[in-house]
């Protein structure tokens, strides 16, 4: 494991891991700013997955290049199962979902404006 050369902002920490969900060919990839509306996170990223495995799998790969390249620990829990992934990072909250799944929670809605919302019906 690589030490940290510097603590990593919840930018950089977001750009790694985003960057790594594109490396594993993630799909859907939405990024919600939670800075003023939340005060566990500055953000959270969802993300889908084509199947349990490559949920699994791609939820592995973030925790692991933070923890080697940044040696940040994570929590994460549901990757055994590989339906809904979840990641703490800390600053960044990442759920990877297989996408029926993620279509059944639509957790990206409880975030929305309603001007959003209302955005997102319309089209």
């Amino acid at each position: 494991m690589t030490a940290p050369s510097h603590t990593l902002s919840s930018e950089e920490l977001l750009q790694h891991i985003l960057t790594s969900l594109e490396d594993d060919k993630a799909e859907d990839v939405v990024q919600v700013d939670l800075r003023g509306k939340s005060e566990m996170a500055d953000y959270m990223v969802i993300a889908s997955g084509r199947s349990s495995r490559q949920v699994s799998s791609m939820s592995e790969h973030v925790v692991d290049r933070l923890k080697r390249e940044h040696g940040r620990l994570c929590k994460i829990e549901g990757k055994d199962a590989g339906d809904w992934v979840l990641i703490d990072s800390g600053d960044v909250i990442v759920h990877v979902f297989r996408p029926e799944v993620r279509e059944f929670y639509q957790i990206e809605k409880m975030w929305q404006s309603p001007a959003d919302q209302a955005s997102a019906q319309r089209n």
